[in-house]
């Protein structure tokens, strides 16, 4: 074997030897890999919610008669004060004290509710007026740069809450007004009845006119068909569907962690765009309900204000199904990382670094979660990049790589 063979297979043995060694060496891991953040975390509580309108007006047969064909339908638009229909009373009995004391009764309390819609009203004017002088401070306040921009907006929402409460007042005041006007037509109605002996005659009685208390669009008629009717029968539903509110059936587990005033996001109600809104009350009393799974479960109805204006959510009506995610804690500026990367390490928590090319362990202290984040307060840096969902084979030390 001459030298140049010679070499040639020394070569050919170093060569070996190498893919040997690097065969056999110990080979990346593949992972994925995030980046640790400062940002804003936003922990929420998700639950499914049922629109309906915040006043919902029972329009009922003022005597008892016989009522005309209603030919409204549900979704029909009525103005304030326009003919509903017609109600033709029976013929009355002379002398019957029954009936004339439960008019009259009837007329007493539409004039109760006439002053508590006016106790009503001034409550919320003067919410609103507290309302707007908070909003004058607080304006000042983020003109010189003392408060945060979030307690601004938090006082403009406020301002905005105060106003339509006053418009609804009204709304109630102007309804309760009109069940007197109507409870007052019909006992002069009977008493004139029953004064006149022309009246005995039915075809003398002339029919009374039931009109709508509010504007809005008809949700139900109760009774479409021409038919005798007793005194207080309901006849159809009014309502301003405009003015919606969403009722979420929440865990007390969750529910006890929701602030006054808490901002609501509203999603899958059918439309392309989120929906916003604020939680109005966290009712005090809990109920059981019985879970898909058949598992008894303590609830709280936490109702909600709808803050979008009613052209974003034209579509949307009374009943309808939705999905809310009510904010219980926002910390702006925090370090966090998704939670696919935290694992527990005995009682505490820990995740692994990628430094040079290693998978590093690390203990961390956790803060608040959300739903896919955790806020870090000690550990871990903004700008570290960590292993999501670590397999068995990363370990401290261990090579990884991962896309970037």
């Amino acid at each position: 074997m001459n030298w140049k063979t010679g070499i040639v297979v020394a070569a050919g043995g170093v060569a070996l030897i190498a893919l040997v060694t690097w065969l056999a060496a110990p080979r990346p891991v593949p992972v994925e890999t995030a980046l640790v953040q400062r940002g804003t975390l936003l922990e929420t509580v998700e639950d499914e919610g049922k629109t309906r309108v915040r006043d919902r007006y029972t329009v009922s047969a003022p005597l008892a008669g016989t009522v005309a064909r209603i030919v409204l339908r549900p979704g029909d638009q009525v103005a304030a004060g326009a003919l509903l229909t017609s109600v033709k009373p029976n013929l009355p009995t002379l002398l019957d004290a029954r009936t004339e004391r439960e008019l009259g009764e009837r007329l007493g309390a539409a004039e109760a509710k006439v002053r508590a819609a006016a106790a009503s009203v001034a409550k919320a004017e003067a919410a609103r007026e507290q309302s707007e002088a908070d909003l004058k401070r607080a304006e000042t306040l983020a003109a010189r740069g003392t408060i945060a921009k979030a307690r601004l907006e938090q006082a403009q929402l406020e301002a905005q809450l105060r106003r339509r409460e006053v418009d609804l007042a009204q709304a109630e005041r102007h309804a309760a007004e009109h069940d007197v006007a109507v409870a007052k037509a019909a006992l002069q109605r009977y008493r004139k009845g029953t004064d006149s002996s022309a009246a005995r005659d039915a075809e003398d009685l002339d029919a009374f006119e039931v009109r709508s208390p509010i504007a809005g669009r008809i949700l139900k008629v109760h009774q479409e068909s021409a038919a005798t009717v007793p005194l207080g029968a309901p006849l159809l539903d009014v309502a301003d569907t405009g003015e919606l509110e969403i009722i979420a059936d929440i865990l007390t587990v969750d529910a006890v962690r929701i602030p006054g005033a808490a901002a609501v996001r509203i999603t899958g109600w059918g439309g392309a765009d989120a929906l916003l809104g604020r939680v109005r009350r966290v009712e005090p009393a809990a109920f059981t309900k019985v879970s898909a799974l058949g598992v008894d479960e303590q609830r709280v109805r936490v109702i909600i204000d709808l803050l979008s204006p009613p052209q974003q959510r034209a579509s949307l009506g009374d009943g309808f199904r939705v999905d809310v995610a009510v904010e219980t804690y926002v910390r702006e500026d925090a370090i966090k990382v998704p939670l696919g990367a935290l694992f527990r390490d005995g009682a505490d928590w820990a995740a692994y670094v990628v430094v040079d090319g290693r998978a590093r362990h690390r203990r961390v202290e956790l803060g608040r979660r959300s739903g896919s984040e955790a806020e870090i307060l000690k550990g871990l840096a903004a700008g570290e990049r960590v292993v999501l969902y670590p397999t068995d084979r990363v370990g401290d030390g261990a090579r990884v790589a991962g896309p970037r």
